[in-house]
């Protein structure tokens, strides 16, 4: 099996790349897995959409599958319609799989394996959010570099050694591209379409729907949890911050990096965000706390560690005041909620 895709990606490098200039259709099937977000697929076709409609031609043709052929039921509730099963993909240029919440149980070992058999038969495969775990897990990222949503990346890394794992918004390796959710997954877009048919198209795409666009793929997911930071300084500090969840940085050094007294940070915090950095920084700490403890497996004395409490009391002691119930009682209810 893996030597006859090796033989298909030689095939594949050897051919044009969808991310350049042409005026022939390109053929886009989207993966849709169950429990996707509504906003990543709007985010890859309604772009192709409007870039027809501008071009007052089909300069995209796309088609949706579900891993069983069904209408696939998204995250807000709706269900997409589909256009048959992965084999429907069959005659696509592109193949884009779009993955939400319970990846590693929606893609199913078959899917796995249907995935990995059609990889050859298409110009280029890619995945938004966590659709990228699911190439993972079929070996297609090997020797790659890719992005995966920023919440996953440090399992991801460890996840898969022979990938490298970058905190991009979007990246392209080679005949694989990879995005880390909706906004990026516009981005994303917006750069093929310019690729292929100009910036001025795919400025007007983005103008008609008031999106300022972020097309340089390297830029960082997440600036810093926390908004409005429009001081340089306030906002180079919550990436700092968010850069330093498990080992926790002294406030004078992250003072001290951005060339400020601890007294001037502490007013920039309460100028810009209403709290102090150190009220902040906890913030930042258990807002990443409560994803782990209700999306990841991770035993709460690892989630903990990872969120820089040098113990489970004092973790749940600070989780309890912030949410109002203990981590335990939380896991314990998601866990009841997926029985």
């Amino acid at each position: 099996m893996r030597a006859g895709l090796a033989y298909y990606e030689i095939l594949m490098t050897k051919n044009e790349t969808v991310f350049a200039p042409s005026d022939a259709p390109l053929e886009i099937a989207a993966l849709v897995l169950p429990r996707a977000s509504i906003l990543e697929v709007a985010s890859v076709l309604d772009p192709l959409r409007n870039a027809n409609r501008h071009l007052g031609r089909t300069g995209f043709r796309w088609r949706v599958v579900s891993p069983g052929g069904a209408a696939v039921p998204l995250t807000c509730g709706i269900e997409m319609p589909a256009a048959g099963p992965l084999a429907a993909a069959e005659g696509a240029d592109v193949l884009i799989v779009i993955a939400g919440y319970n990846q590693s149980e929606i893609a199913t070992r078959p899917l796995i394996k249907g995935i990995r058999q059609m990889t050859g038969r298409f110009r280029a495969v890619g995945a938004v959010d966590a659709g990228p775990w699911v190439l993972a897990r079929a070996g297609l990222l090997d020797g790659h570099r890719a992005t995966v949503h920023w919440e996953d990346l440090e399992d991801f890394a460890l996840a898969h050694p022979a990938i490298e794992v970058v905190p991009d918004r979007f990246v392209i390796s080679r005949n694989r591209f990879t995005v880390g959710g909706a906004a990026p997954a516009a981005d994303l877009m917006l750069h093929l379409i310019g690729t292929r048919c100009g910036a001025a198209l795919a400025g007007q795409v983005a103008a008609s729907f008031l999106y300022e666009a972020q097309v340089d793929g390297a830029r960082p997911q997440r600036p810093g949890m926390l908004p409005h930071a429009r001081d340089a300084r306030l906002a180079a500090a919550l990436r700092s911050m968010s850069a330093h969840l498990e080992e926790v940085l002294p406030l004078e050094a992250i003072a001290r990096s951005q060339g400020l007294s601890l007294r001037r940070l502490e007013q920039l915090f309460r100028a810009g965000l209403g709290q102090g950095p150190g009220a902040a920084y906890l913030e930042l700490r258990l807002q990443s706390a409560q994803r782990m403890v209700t999306d990841t497996r991770h035993s709460l004395q690892e989630v903990a560690l990872r969120c820089g409490f040098v113990d489970p009391t004092s973790f749940s002691r600070a989780f309890r005041r912030r949410f109002g119930v203990p981590p335990s009682k939380v896991r314990t209810e998601v866990r009841q909620d997926r029985v």
